[in-house]
């Protein structure tokens, strides 16, 4: 009897480990931005932001802001509470600047992790 209680329990036990996994990808997939690459065009005034960042589930585990610093001096926080679907997708920012005027921006995930990238205006 003792042994059919102690294989109760550790069936309880496992169960509830491999139902805590399955249902928590967002602790076992979390990643943070493995790239940010940086476009700037200077007739537009526009910087494009692409940034790789692999989920599995986009609406729980995503770029939760995009920080940009020009010269040093925060001029822009864009909060998401999603990313488009796929691993590599770009934002677009019309950021004025001038020719020398280093651009530096930080994407952050929402659970893990961050990534810098700095251009300089050519």
């Amino acid at each position: 009897m003792k042994k059919i209680m102690f294989r109760s329990k550790y069936f309880q036990v496992v169960l509830f480990i491999f139902l805590f996994l399955c249902f928590s990808p967002q602790l076992s997939y979390a990643t943070a931005p493995k790239s940010v690459d940086l476009i700037y065009d200077m007739k537009t005034q526009t910087l494009s932001v692409t940034i790789d960042h692999y989920t599995l589930a986009a609406n729980m585990h995503y770029i939760e802001s995009v920080e940009i610093k020009k010269n040093g001096e925060p001029i822009s926080k864009n909060e998401y509470d999603n990313q488009p679907t796929g691993s590599i997708f770009t934002y677009t920012y019309k950021i004025p600047a001038a020719k020398g005027d280093v651009l530096e921006v930080t994407a952050t995930c929402n659970l893990w992790g961050h990534k810098t990238s700095t251009l300089t205006v050519p």
